[in-house]
């Protein structure tokens, strides 16, 4: 009984994994909203680690 729970668990766990994936819209040849906004979010993410890890040794400090 337990055997067959895990297995339905499983499944049911694969296919909301799947659909939460952002894909390209088969229609129109395009990512969908969330792929893009994804994409734009690790660019933006990406250049912030670069500009600090190229800036200068001292630390940052806030402005008083």
């Amino acid at each position: 009984m337990g055997y067959l729970a895990w297995l339905g668990a499983k499944t049911l766990m694969k296919r909301k994994a799947k659909d939460a994936v952002p894909t390209i819209d088969t229609e129109t040849k395009r990512p969908n909203k969330s792929a893009i906004a994804l994409l734009v979010v690790s660019a933006l993410g990406v250049a912030t680690f670069w500009k600090r890890r190229n800036g200068s040794d001292t630390p940052i400090t806030p402005a008083t």
